[in-house]
């Protein structure tokens, strides 16, 4: 358990390809909420499905960034 806390909380500095990984995600997510905000009603629950997309784009980064060895 400790070395998840500690791998967890620390820094992890972008290396080889994970920057460009990480824009892939972001610009695919941008697709999906450009059509969530075209083609739904503006609602309580097209701003929670925006929300829960940013969500996903932090999350998968996230495994990205805290899962990788060298």
């Amino acid at each position: 358990m400790k070395d998840l806390i500690e791998r967890l909380f620390m820094y992890h500095p972008p290396k080889n390809d994970q920057p460009q990984r990480y824009e892939a995600i972001r610009a695919e997510a941008k697709v999906l909420a450009q059509l969530i905000e075209r083609i739904c009603p503006s609602s309580r629950e097209r701003s929670v499905a925006i929300t829960k997309l940013q969500s996903v784009v932090m999350w998968a980064n996230a495994s990205i960034a805290c899962n990788e060895k060298e």
